[in-house]
C-alpha cells in the first residue's frame, strides 16, 4: 500500500502533540484559544448559511 509521507508526518506531529497535553481536549482547546488570541489576526464569526429542504421534499411520500 502506498503511503504518503507528508501524511505520515502530519500525524506524528499531531499525536505528539496531543500526547503533550496527555490527550486532554480541554487543554489542547485552551492552548489553541491562546495561540489564536496571540497570534494578532483578526478573528471573524461568520453567520451560518441557510440550507434549503428541496432535497428533503424530494425523498417525502
Amino acid at each position: 500500500m502506498w503511503e504518503d509521507e507528508i501524511v505520515e508526518e502530519i500525524h506524528h506531529i499531531r499525536e505528539a502533540y496531543a500526547k503533550s497535553f496527555n490527550y486532554d481536549l480541554r487543554a489542547i482547546f485552551l492552548d489553541l484559544q491562546k495561540k489564536q488570541n496571540s497570534s494578532g489576526h483578526k478573528v471573524v464569526t461568520l453567520q451560518p448559511k441557510l440550507r434549503s429542504n428541496k432535497l428533503l421534499e424530494g425523498t417525502k411520500s
